[in-house]
């Protein structure tokens, strides 16, 4: 089968390497340097995903589409591939509700499954086990984050994903729900300390449930992100100032991504909980992962390219229905949860869940 990987950053790179032995993988990106370093394991082509119709044109080739991009072409791109008639799967951070391309895709015949990376995408899958887990889930919360193991001041954290959808987070509203209604709240509005693992971080607000806030019933739902403490306070105050307008974005990029680009070994970390009842009594589930930078790839490039490398597979075995699907469906499903954190678990992405008392209590 012939793969197209959009997108040779990280993760593009990820995707493709992974899959590499199972499929003819080709990775498109407009970039010649990223191209070359894709060369050794996969066939690269130039493609420009700002073209529409070269992007549909560049599809039809394929029978599978892995979209590794930035958010502001995840929408297009998802477009371009209902147009194509090709499957797709896609991580990018995108600010439209594909769930709207629903009906095109499934009268193309198309399997579109969004969201596929690893939050949102793996943290979508854990919430949904733990809804088909449990009778009547009350809250849930995701936190989340992608760190370097040796922050440097002044802004202590190290950029291993697309700049802008960095910025994003701290200026998208950011839906929850609470009291049972979807709200939308300020990223900065509430910025806690939290324990996740062994580590202390600062944790703010940020708009990854996405599809969730449609597909599960809770009084309260939330997803935090976490950074190392000092780094949101920095954010904070460039936001105010109005360094992250749209009009002064490219030149404040310019300014603190070389403060965030230096050598230094991520991790991935995310803690997925849940609580409720079951069969009438007082119930918890939660999972915890937590993954380091290894064999050249960083963390967050194996945690959301593996992830969506596996269920690129489960689309290439046409497991899935026609249509636009969101990632807790693969979770809610014991079958495909159990493939897709089997896969992982045999990359080294270890997930450890436990029921009514965290790891490491008595």
């Amino acid at each position: 089968m012939k793969v197209l990987v959009l997108g040779a950053g990280n993760v593009g790179r990820a995707v493709a390497w992974d899959l590499r032995d199972e499929f003819d993988v080709h990775v498109g990106d407009v970039s010649d340097e990223r191209l070359k370093a894709v060369s050794g394991f996969a066939t690269p082509i130039k493609v420009d995903a700002s073209d529409f119709d070269e992007l549909v044109d560049t599809m039809r080739g394929f029978e599978l589409v892995v979209g590794a991009l930035p958010g502001r072409f995840g929408y297009r791109s998802v477009k371009a591939a209902i147009k194509a008639g090709v499957d797709m799967v896609d991580v990018s951070f995108m600010p439209e509700n594909p769930l709207e391309l629903r009906d095109e895709a499934e009268k193309a015949q198309v399997t579109v499954i969004f969201d596929a990376g690893f939050a949102p995408g793996l943290s979508h899958m854990l919430m949904g086990r733990i809804w088909g887990d449990i009778d009547e889930l009350r809250e849930g919360y995701i936190y989340v984050g992608g760190l370097p193991k040796e922050p440097r001041p002044p802004l202590y954290y190290r950029i291993t994903w697309s700049p802008k959808d960095l910025i994003e987070e701290y200026t998208r509203p950011a839906r929850v729900i609470r009291d049972g209604k979807i709200i939308a709240v300020d990223p900065f509005e509430e910025v806690k300390r939290v324990t996740v693992g062994d580590f202390e971080f600062d944790a703010f607000i940020s708009d990854g449930l996405r599809s969730l806030l449609e597909s599960v019933r809770a009084e309260r739902l939330e997803e935090w992100t976490l950074r190392w403490p000092g780094h949101l306070e920095k954010m904070k105050v460039l936001r105010e100032l109005g360094f992250f307008k749209p009009e002064h974005v490219e030149g404040t990029l310019e300014v603190i991504t070389p403060l965030m680009t230096y050598e230094s070994p991520d991790f991935s970390i995310m803690q997925v909980l849940g609580r409720g009842t079951l069969n009438g009594e007082p119930k918890e589930i939660g999972y915890l992962l937590y993954d380091e930078e290894r064999e050249g790839l960083t963390s967050m490039a194996r945690v959301t390219g593996f992830t969506a490398a596996a269920v690129a597979r489960l689309v290439a075995e046409h497991g899935c229905i026609f249509g636009v699907i969101p990632p807790e469906i693969l979770g809610m499903r014991i079958d495909t949860f159990t493939r897709i954190t089997e896969e992982l678990g045999d990359r080294g992405i270890k997930i450890e869940r436990w029921e009514n008392a965290p790891p490491g209590d008595s």
